[in-house]
């Protein structure tokens, strides 16, 4: 603890307690210690209040019986459409307010680029991805960057991440197209962008990569190499604007 700021007097000769006499105390009878303390602890709950105020604020449809507002079809990236997924296979969140979202993961179904969207809207499946890639380009969401999508078999993985699968298999290099990669990269870019993840292998990782997993994707046939660069030179570009578009 710090110096109080007090000092000793000379004693007096009369025969008060030393200091008595020249001591005095507030009207009300409240000693300037007791006020300092006091408003010290004033001040203190005063912060906490402000402190709590802003959580509450934040966290205010996490009340039972209360969600945050949603709108049908609401886009985090232009270049999507809207499919939803079940809501078994994600977690309703706030993100970046409660987990700060630091990663893009990448993915690869394993099956066509319709078989992915039919399995993310079973309940039975219990994962999916926020989008989907098809080999043609085009870009499906199904879940919003806000909510926690079950997709990495890692919970800290999945309440950081923004996962994006990719139509085709990972033994066959043919279904890793340019137009996949190139649709892939933008989006990679705006996700980003959107949330300040650095555009680097360390943020930008493979499922594979994810502590525990016992999956491979995207596979040996994936081009990191290639799929960075257009990365980069996409998050270089003028980035689309969200847009509310719903589709199925």
């Amino acid at each position: 603890m710090g110096n109080n700021g007090s000092t000793r007097g000379a004693r007096k000769p009369s025969g008060k307690s030393a200091g008595s006499a020249s001591r005095k105390k507030p009207a009300d009878g409240v000693s300037r210690r007791a006020l300092l303390i006091g408003g010290g602890a004033v001040a203190a709950a005063g912060t906490a209040a402000v402190l709590a105020r802003d959580r509450v604020k934040r966290l205010w449809w996490q009340v039972p019986g209360i969600e945050k507002p949603r709108k049908p079809g609401e886009l985090d990236y232009a270049g999507a459409t809207w499919v939803a997924a079940s809501e078994a296979n994600w977690r309703r969140a706030d993100r970046p307010d409660d987990f700060a979202v630091d990663r893009v993961i990448i993915h690869v179904t394993q099956g066509s680029f319709a078989s992915a969207v039919k399995v993310f809207q079973d309940p039975a499946h219990q994962a999916a991805t926020h989008y989907i890639v098809g080999q043609d380009g085009r870009v499906v969401q199904m879940i919003r960057e806000l909510d926690v999508a079950y997709q990495a078999g890692n919970r800290s993985y999945n309440e950081r991440g923004v996962g994006i699968e990719h139509e085709g298999f990972v033994d066959r290099p043919k279904d890793l197209t340019k137009a996949m990669y190139e649709s892939s990269a933008r989006l990679t870019a705006s996700i980003c962008a959107r949330h300040g993840i650095p555009v680097d292998r360390e943020h930008i990782i493979g499922h594979v990569e994810v502590p525990g997993t016992d999956h491979t994707d995207p596979g040996p046939h994936w081009d990191w190499d290639r799929y960075m660069e257009l990365v980069r030179r996409a998050a270089t570009a003028p980035t689309p604007t969200p847009s509310a578009k719903a589709s199925g």
